[in-house]
C-alpha cells in the first residue's frame, strides 16, 4: 500500500489513437459514463456504502459498551483484552489513514500544478534512485495550461481547519465514518453534476472507495477477528452469554463478511479489464465468508477454552505456514519488495480465518486445498475440545455445539458454490477452461473485447486495437536445432493451437452486438494519454494509479484541464504483438 511512486517515470501525452486502457470500471457501461470510470453511481451504491457505515459504527460500538459491562462488573482481565483488540488495531489504522490524508492534502495545498512521480526521499539503501520526469501535460483544450496551477489553491484558515478537523476525527477514531461519508458526498456529486465535473467525482469516488476497503479489510482482520475468537472464548469459559457479549461477535463476524465482499467488489469495479460484480453476488460471498468464519471462529474458541497454550501455538504455526504458501506464490501488490512483504505477512492473517485470493489465474485447486486443510483443523480442534471438555458442558450441549461448527461450514461452502455457479461476473466456473493464449491478463480498449480477440483468428477478431498490458509469459516457442530461428509457419499454427483449449465463460458482455458498441465507444475517445512506465499488475492486484497517489495526483490534475478524461497506458501498452515476443525472448 504504497503512498508514493517507486520513481517509474510518467509522461503525458495527447493522443488520438485509441490503443490504450479506458479508465477503470466495467467497460460494458453506457458511453456517457465510460469515460468518467464505469457506471453511473445508483441508489444501490449509496444504500450499500450506508450500510457499510452501519457496519462500520456497530463494530467499534458494541465492543467499547462490551468493555464498559466488563469494567463495572469488576472482571478487570476481560476489560483489559477486550481493550487491547480495540485501541491497538484502531490505532495502526487511524495511523496509516491520516499518513494518506496528508500526503493527499499536502499536494493539494502546493498546487503547483507539476506532474512528476518523482520521490522526495529515497526508497531504502539496497533500492537505486531512479529519477522521474517533470512533465507537463499536452492539453486537448482550449484553455491555458497555467489552469493546473490554479487547481487546490484552499485560504489559509480553510487549510488550519481541515487538518484540525481531520486530526480530531483520526484521534478519536472516527477516519474510516469521515471516508464513508466522503464516498456518499463524490458519489451524489458525481450524478449531479454535467460531464466534465462529474468525471473527476467519479475518479475521486473510486480513488475513496479503494481507500476505506483497503483500511477496513486491515482492521477487520487486526480488530474484529481476534475480538470475535476472544469474546466467543469468554462464553464458553462462563457458560454464558451476556447481551453486550451476543452483539459484539455478532457485528465483528459480520463486519469481516461485509467487508471481505465489499473489497472484492470495489477491486473489480476499478479494473477495465473484470467485469463488476451484481449486488446479488456480493450479498452471496458475504453468506459464504459469514458462515465459513463463524464456524472457523467457534472452533477456534471451543479449543482456546480448553488449550489456551496449544492454541497459540497452533495459530502462529497456521500464521508461518500461510505466510510462507503466499510469498512462495509471488505476489505483485504493492509498490516495493518490503510492502510487499508487509502485505503477504498481513494476508497470512486473513487465511487463519477465511479465503483471500491474491495471485493472478484460476484459484480452483489453490481453494480446494485451503478449504481442505481448513476442514481437517476445524475437525481437530473441536473433535480436541469435545474430548477435554468441562464437566460442566452436558454430552447434549456439546453435541448441538459440534453441529453448529458443521452446519455453519456446510452452508458456507453452498454459498461459495452458489456464488460460483452461478453468480460470478465472468459467469459459471464449472466446465471452463482458462490458460492458453491469454493466461497472463490480455485486455483491450474495450475490457473483455481484448481478451476474446486475443485468441480468434484475424478474420474472427473485432477490429479493436488490442492493447497487451504484460508480456505473455507462456508463449509457444519452436525453433530450428541448427539455425535457433523460428520454422516457417510454425507461428501461425501454434496461434490456431489456441482455439480450443481458450474458453470464455458465458457472460453479455461477450455478445457480438455489445462488443461491437464497446468497440465503438472506445474508437471514439480522445484526449490525453499518461503513459506510465511500469507493467500493470494483473487481478487480483489494484493498479500501480490505485495504491500510487502520485499517480492519482496526475490524474486528478488532467481531469481539471482537459476536456476529454485521460487514458491510462502502462509499459507493455507500448509495444507491438512482435516486440512482446521480442521482449520475452530477451527476458
Amino acid at each position: 500500500m504504497a503512498a508514493k511512486s517507486d520513481g517509474a517515470a510518467v509522461s503525458v501525452e495527447d493522443d488520438n489513437t485509441p490503443r490504450s486502457l479506458s479508465e477503470p470500471g466495467n467497460p460494458a457501461a453506457p458511453s456517457r459514463c465510460t469515460a468518467a470510470g464505469g457506471k453511473p453511481y445508483t441508489l444501490l451504491d449509496c444504500c450499500w456504502v450506508l450500510c457499510s457505515l452501519l457496519v462500520f459504527l456497530s463494530d467499534g460500538g458494541t465492543d467499547l459498551w462490551l468493555a464498559a459491562v466488563y469494567y463495572l462488573r469488576g472482571e478487570y482481565w476481560w476489560f483489559g483484552l477486550t481493550l487491547v483488540f480495540v485501541v491497538v488495531p484502531s490505532t495502526v489504522v487511524q495511523v496509516l489513514s491520516f499518513r494518506w490524508f496528508v500526503y493527499d492534502y499536502s499536494e493539494l495545498s502546493a498546487g503547483d500544478g507539476t506532474l512528476s512521480t518523482k520521490d522526495s526521499d529515497q526508497r531504502g539503501g539496497n533500492a537505486p534512485a531512479v529519477n522521474a520526469a517533470n512533465v507537463t501535460p499536452v492539453y486537448t483544450s482550449s484553455g491555458p495550461a497555467a489552469a493546473a496551477g490554479r487547481v487546490g489553491s484552499p485560504r489559509r484558515c480553510c487549510t488550519i481547519s481541515m487538518w484540525v478537523f481531520q486530526t480530531v476525527l483520526h484521534v478519536l477514531p472516527l477516519g474510516q465514518g469521515w471516508r464513508y461519508i466522503h464516498t456518499l458526498y463524490l458519489g451524489i456529486q458525481s450524478v449531479w453534476h454535467s460531464n466534465a465535473p462529474r468525471r473527476h467525482f467519479k475518479w475521486r469516488l473510486m480513488f475513496e472507495s479503494a481507500d476505506i476497503t483497503m483500511l477496513r479489510l486491515l482492521e477487520a482482520f487486526l480488530k474484529s477477528a481476534p475480538q470475535l475468537v476472544l469474546q466467543l472464548s469468554i462464553m464458553i469459559h462462563q457458560n454464558g452469554v451476556l447481551p453486550p457479549q451476543g452483539l459484539s461477535a455478532s457485528a465483528s463476524l459480520v463486519s469481516m463478511a461485509w467487508v471481505i465482499a465489499s473489497y472484492q467488489k470495489v477491486l473489480r469495479d476499478s479494473r477495465d479489464d473484470k467485469l463488476p460484480m451484481s449486488y446479488k453476488a456480493v450479498i452471496a460471498q458475504m453468506l459464504w465468508h459469514f458462515f465459513t468464519i463463524g464456524a472457523r471462529t467457534v472452533a477456534f474458541a471451543l479449543f482456546a477454552s480448553v488449550f489456551q497454550l496449544y492454541f497459540g501455538i497452533f495459530i502462529v504455526s497456521h500464521w508461518c505456514v500461510m505466510t510462507f504458501w503466499i510469498i512462495q506464490g509471488e505476489t505483485d501488490f504493492c509498490m516495493s519488495k518490503w510492502e510487499e512483504i508487509i502485505y503477504n505477512m498481513v494476508v497470512g492473517i486473513i487465511y487463519i480465518f477465511c479465503w483471500f485470493n491474491v495471485k493472478e489465474g484460476p484459484s480452483r485447486l489453490r481453494m480446494a486445498l485451503y478449504y481442505s486443510v481448513t476442514l481437517a483443523e476445524n475437525v481437530a480442534l473441536t473433535a480436541a475440545w469435545y474430548t477435554y471438555r468441562g464437566p460442566q458442558t452436558s454430552d447434549s450441549s456439546a453435541l448441538i455445539v459440534v453441529c453448529l461448527v458443521a452446519c455453519s461450514f456446510a452452508l458456507g461452502t453452498f454459498f461459495m458454490l452458489v456464488y460460483y455457479c452461478w453468480l460470478h461476473p465472468d459467469g459459471p466456473v464449472l466446465g471452463s477452461q482458462w490458460g492458453g493464449c491469454v493466461d497472463e491478463g490480455v485486455v483491450g480498449t474495450g475490457g473483455m473485447v481484448g481478451v476474446i480477440d486475443a485468441c480468434l483468428t484475424p478474420s474472427q477478431g473485432s477490429q479493436t486495437d488490442m492493447v497487451i498490458t504484460s508480456p505473455p509469459r507462456t508463449l509457444p516457442r519452436t525453433k530450428d536445432k541448427d539455425t535457433g530461428e523460428p520454422i516457417p509457419g510454425e507461428r501461425d499454427r501454434d496461434k490456431d493451437s489456441c482455439l480450443p483449449v481458450f474458453q470464455v465463460r458465458p457472460s453479455p458482455s461477450s455478445s457480438p452486438a455489445l462488443l461491437h458498441r464497446t468497440s465503438s465507444t472506445s474508437r471514439a475517445q480522445e484526449g490525453p494519454v499518461i503513459r506510465i512506465d511500469l507493467p500493470r499488475k494483473r487481478y487480483p492486484a489494484w493498479d500501480a494509479h490505485f495504491i500510487d497517489r502520485r499517480l492519482r495526483k496526475t490524474i486528478l490534475l488532467l481531469e481539471t484541464t482537459s476536456a476529454i478524461s485521460p487514458r491510462i497506458q502502462y509499459r507493455s501498452s507500448l509495444m507491438g504483438s512482435k516486440e512482446v515476443l521480442e521482449y520475452e525472448t530477451t527476458v
